[in-house]
Order: C-alpha cells, then structure tokens, then sequence
C-alpha cells in the first residue's frame, strides 16, 4: 500500500475527531456561551448539514480540478472552520463555524477513495478505502477522548485549534505525499458528474448506505442509557466503553475492506446480517457488564464491516462520475446518522424500554439487506458484456467482487 494512504488517514482522524467530540463538549460550551445544553446539541446539527450540502456540491464545482489540489483545498477549509470554530464570540457565530466545518467532510472521503483507488491494484481497490477510513475509526479511539479531556482541562477552544493543527499536519502530508500523476481531473465535467447520480442502480447503493447506517445510529445514539440504566455500568465507565466501539470499528473496517477485495457484495450481505444479528441480541447482551462491554464491540465491528464495500459499490455504479457518486454516499452516511437517531428515539418515547433503539437498529439493517438484495437483481437484469467490461475496469472479474 502506498505511503500516500497515510496521508488521507491523517485526513481522516482530524475530521472523525472535530465531528464526533462534540458531544462530549457540549455542557462546557453551554456554560461558556450560556445557552441550554439541547441550544448547544444545534452545534451537532449544523456540523452534520454542512456535510449533507458540502458533500455533493463541493464535489460537483470541483469535477474539473486536480483531485490532489481538492484535497488539500478541503482541508484548509476544515481548518478555517475549526479556527472559526475556537474564536466563535458566541452561539450564532459558532453554528455558522461549525456548518463551515462540516462542508469538506464529505467531499474529502469522497475524492479522498478516488485517489486512494487510483494509486493501488485492482484487487486492492476495497483495503486502499478502509486505510483511508482507518483515520475516522482511530478517532474514536483516541482522538476524541484526548480532544474531550483536553477541552475540560485547557476549554473547548482550545480543542478545535487542536483539530485545527492537526488540519495542517494533514495538509503539509497531502502535499508531500499524494502523487500528481494521481490525480488527474474528471473529464467528464460538472454536467457528466451529475448524468451518472440518474441511475437506479448508484440510488439503490446509496439507500443501502442509509439503511444499514441508520440501523447503526438508531443504537448507537442511544447506547449510554442501555449501559447505564439496563448494564449497570456508572456513567464514569461509558467513555471507555465507547472507546470500545472504536475498537471494534477500527477491527471491522480494515476485516471488510480485506474481505470485500474478494467479494464486495458477498461481504456487504454478511456484513448487514451480522449487524441485524448483533442488534437483535442487544436486550439479552445488555443484562450484564460483561456481554454488554462484547456488545459495544460487535456492534463497531458489524457495522463498519460495510464501510468500504458500501463507498466502493457506490463509485464503481457511477463510475463516469466516482468523485460526485462517492461525496454523495458521506452525504448518506450523515443522512443515516439522522434518520437513525430520530427512529431510535421514536420507539424509546413509545415506551417500548431502553433497548428498543436497538431492535428498531435491526429492523432497518434488514430492509438495508433487503435493498441490497433488489440491488443485486437489478444488476442481474441489467448486466450486458458493455456493462460487465465497465465494471471490470474498477474491480476484476476473478476478483469476484460483484456477483452477476
């Protein structure tokens, strides 16, 4: 693998820091700029919407740039709006910082799994995307937990000039470390980026993205009540316990993009039936500190098994416009993040108990599986030997990385 990777990955955990620490910051910044803690949980938001327009926007008015240029021109944007972000005189400003901050995000992983695409073997197309992603799970291993305790010990300020340093660190290896000859510009134009998004079957890739994501979130968003309230464990414990996430995620991701490098869609099935699985044990894993602590685990794992084959599938059913088709899929991880907290909460204020978030996580990691599934017939139909040789070009055919 290139050592140019290393280079998106630094990317990466810069911005999975900046946008999950959040959390732990809100009630200092509450304190600080004097709002009420849900006021502060609109910063979460406003990141959140940044990277749903960003994402496909940027992408689009960038289609004729050098990927290499665009890269490092989305990551001096992220630094900008984490500076902003620590110099925000008040809540106002701080939201228009953080709706700033949000807007490379998606643009970044996309082009970024273009480039890290681009500079590897075919069938090493799916572990070049989970390197990338490596930065984003490492986040939450360790990067958010630092920037959290270096927020309650210097102030939240100085955890986004934090961010905003590891920012250039990002840019200065971009720079050094992504070949020019790498990054050559679509020549399609900003009108072929968007033709490619009027397939049924990119639409079909991206509701995947939602559902299954969503099934992660509708739990996720949730998880410290089930470990508090129904594990036992004391709320002093959850960070650590959401570091095992992280662990899990870190382990899932690089487990797929393996797998995925020898059968893509193979792996995306085996991927939302073991999170559905893992969902579904969630009331019966949560009735004890320790099956709670292996759920927390599986469930990073399960779900970030998905990760690249998901972001891969979507490049490779646009494949005249990889870049836009790819910045859109962050958009449907962000929208998955929503959707999936809004639905979670919907069976906790059913009263149908703290780990209903979970099982309502299963069911829409089944209809995740199940639009895969129509996905899958889809292709079947519509595979031509014109088709198959388009296909070819991004992932062999003895690669068995779609099966027709």
């Amino acid at each position: 693998m290139p050592l140019a990777l290393l280079a998106l990955a630094v990317g990466a955990f810069g911005i999975g820091t900046t946008e999950f620490v959040m959390m732990g910051l809100l009630p200092d910044v509450a304190d600080d700029l004097h709002i009420s803690i849900p006021s502060a949980g609109h910063l979460v938001s406003a990141y959140a919407l940044g990277v749903v327009i960003g994402a496909p926007l940027l992408a689009a008015v960038t289609a004729r740039m050098s990927r290499r240029t665009v890269l490092i021109a989305l990551m001096a944007l992220f630094v900008a709006g984490n500076a902003l972000s620590a110099f925000a005189p008040g809540n106002g400003s701080l939201l228009a910082a953080r709706f700033l901050s949000g807007l490379p995000h998606g643009a970044f992983f996309g082009v970024g799994a273009v480039v890290a695409t681009g500079m590897v073997p075919p069938e090493r197309k799916a572990r070049s995307v989970s390197l990338m992603f490596l930065g984003l799970t490492v986040a939450n291993i360790a990067g958010v937990p630092a920037a959290t305790l270096m927020g309650q010990h210097l102030g939240w300020r100085a955890t986004f000039l934090g961010v905003s340093a590891i920012g250039l660190v990002a840019i200065a290896s971009l720079a050094l470390l992504i070949p020019r000859d790498h990054t050559h510009a679509s020549g399609t134009g900003l009108r072929g980026e968007l033709a490619a998004l009027k397939s049924l079957p990119v639409w079909l890739a991206l509701g995947t993205t939602v559902a299954g994501f969503g099934a992660l979130f509708a739990a996720y968003s949730y998880v410290t009540p089930m470990l508090t309230d129904t594990a036992g464990f004391a709320e002093t414990n959850v960070t650590l316990l959401l570091a095992l996430f992280g662990v899990g995620a870190t382990a899932g991701n690089l487990l797929g993009g393996r797998l995925a490098d020898h059968s893509l869609r193979g792996t995306l099935f085996a991927g939302l039936v073991s999170l559905a699985v893992v969902l579904g044990l969630f009331p019966l894993l949560m009735r004890a500190e320790w099956s709670a602590a292996l759920a927390v685990t599986l469930l990073g794992a399960a779900a970030f098994v998905t990760g690249s084959p998901l972001q891969l599938m979507v490049m490779e059913k646009a494949s005249a416009a990889p870049s836009l088709a790819s910045s859109a899929n962050q958009a449907a991880f962000n929208l998955a993040n929503a959707g999936g907290a809004w639905i979670g909460g919907l069976a906790l204020a059913a009263g149908f108990g703290a780990t209903s978030p979970a099982l309502a996580g299963a069911a829409l990691a089944v209809l995740g599986l199940g639009v895969a599934g129509a996905a899958h017939v889809v292709d079947r139909r519509r595979a031509t030997p014109s088709a198959g040789r388009v296909i070819t070009s991004h992932v062999p055919e003895e690669s068995g990385a779609l099966h027709r």
